[in-house]
């Protein structure tokens, strides 16, 4: 944990990383059911990942903010 970082604002950086890998995962559960029924239509599903994509980037820097590296 950082060193400025009070556990109150961990609590909400963690309990955000949260909800936006349960978004990240729905996300996944539609691409693949897009998939499996699209008749040719792939933008929609390109949209998806594309958010897909920023959810992942959104949590790893969440995930560098609580453990950030330091090397020694």
């Amino acid at each position: 944990m950082a060193a400025s970082m009070t556990p109150d604002s961990e609590e909400e950086i963690r309990q955000h990383m949260a909800r936006l890998k349960i978004e990240h995962s729905d996300l996944d559960l539609a691409i693949q059911a897009l998939e499996e029924t699209s008749m040719g239509n792939a933008l929609p599903i390109q949209r998806m990942k594309k958010k897909k994509l920023a959810l992942k980037d959104q949590i790893q820097q969440l995930e560098n903010q609580l453990f950030p590296d330091i090397i020694a």
